[in-house]
């Protein structure tokens, strides 16, 4: 069983959750799932900052069942016109939640505006609440939200820096003129 609504709330109380830190072609990547799916997927992270999200989770390393999911991620960042279909344990509110679903309708090498997000899940006027849902997302590059830009074109925010917001960009675009 993965996380319920309250669990994620309360820190990931009564939930296992298996991690590990893998180098990959943007750097050093955190991945952590519950039996259920990926629970956190970011960068330059480590087990402090794993248990400082999940505080009241039984946090342990590694684990065979952690080998498909990373490499599954790996091969996210590596070919992400062709995303594999992984297991995610992610909990928002009603908005987040159709917020993180537009964002995986993006295709990869696209971009869309934090207002064009909100329009599309039927809030125009909650350009500032999508961006915030955005910044919510615990999953990088899984939901991925560095396709989403500012209206004036810029790159906006990008937790893990826009130096590597751009980069995951640029190899999507680049794929994109492959295929």
């Amino acid at each position: 069983m993965g996380m319920i609504p309250s669990a994620w709330k309360n820190g990931g109380a009564g939930v296992e959750i298996r991690w590990e830190v893998v180098d990959t072609a943007l750097g050093k990547m955190l991945l952590a799932a519950t039996d259920k799916g990926i629970c956190r997927l970011s960068f330059d992270e480590d087990e402090a900052a794993l248990q400082h999200r999940f505080p009241n989770a039984d946090i342990i390393a590694g684990g065979s069942a952690l080998a498909h999911l990373v490499t599954g991620a790996i091969a996210a960042i590596e070919n992400p016109a062709h995303m594999p279909d992984l297991p995610l344990d992610v909990a928002g509110t009603a908005f987040q939640q159709a917020i993180w679903n537009e964002l995986k309708r993006i295709p990869a090498g696209e971009t869309r505006t934090y207002a064009d997000i909100a329009a599309a899940v039927g809030s125009p006027n909650a350009v500032r609440a999508a961006g915030s849902a955005n910044g919510a997302n615990n999953v990088a590059v899984l939901i991925p939200c560095h396709r989403v830009i500012r209206s004036d074109g810029s790159l906006g925010g990008y937790a893990y820096g826009l130096e590597r917001k751009q980069a995951l960009l640029d190899k999507e675009r680049a794929q994109d003129r492959l295929l």
